[in-house]
């Protein structure tokens, strides 16, 4: 009985020094703000993309995705960052546009920030931090870094680059 109120008690003292994924906003990529707050009761996955990668084609599955799972309360968020070898040199409207264009992207796109480095974006910072998130610190390995938060803004997992948006690990958590 005493380790179960011990391990209610630290589960609680994770989850108050954890900041509130609902707290968080965005500029979409018109430059409009954007409240993580309209995601209550939603599975996020959040991206961060580059339009010369080789992982841009990734665009096309997570597209579709977002097409299969968008009326089951998920959304995908892409963040733009041109953090990795200068893979994304262009403005969010040049941005929008190649997305549009080449993969039909319908998903919600932010403005471009930093995934990493002192100028790393708040929601890049609660994404990479333990002390943040309450679950987990992570490094942006790449461009096409997949987060999935559940439907109460609880980070559940991180997947690199190389998994593919219908990997069965990814379904299996929507």
């Amino acid at each position: 009985m005493k380790i179960i109120f011990s391990l209610l008690f630290l589960f609680q003292m994770m989850t108050i020094n954890a900041q509130n994924f609902y707290a968080l906003k965005a500029e979409t990529i018109d430059g409009k703000p954007f409240s993580f707050e309209q995601l209550k009761g939603k599975k996020v996955m959040i991206v961060n993309t580059a339009s010369k990668c080789g992982y841009t084609p990734q665009y096309s599955d997570l597209e579709k995705l977002y097409e299969a799972y968008k009326d089951s309360n998920f959304v995908i968020i892409g963040f733009p960052a041109n953090d990795f070898l200068k893979q994304e040199p262009g403005t969010n409207e040049e941005i929008k546009s190649f997305c549009t264009l080449n993969y039909g992207v319908t998903f919600p796109m932010m403005a471009k920030i930093h995934v990493k480095g002192k100028n790393i974006h708040p929601v890049y910072q609660w994404l990479t931090q333990k002390d943040k998130n309450g679950v987990l610190d992570s490094k942006i390995k790449w461009n096409f870094q997949k987060y999935i938060i559940d439907e109460n803004g609880n980070l559940l997992n991180v997947f690199y680059s190389k998994t593919k948006p219908f990997d069965k690990s990814i379904l299996k958590l929507l």
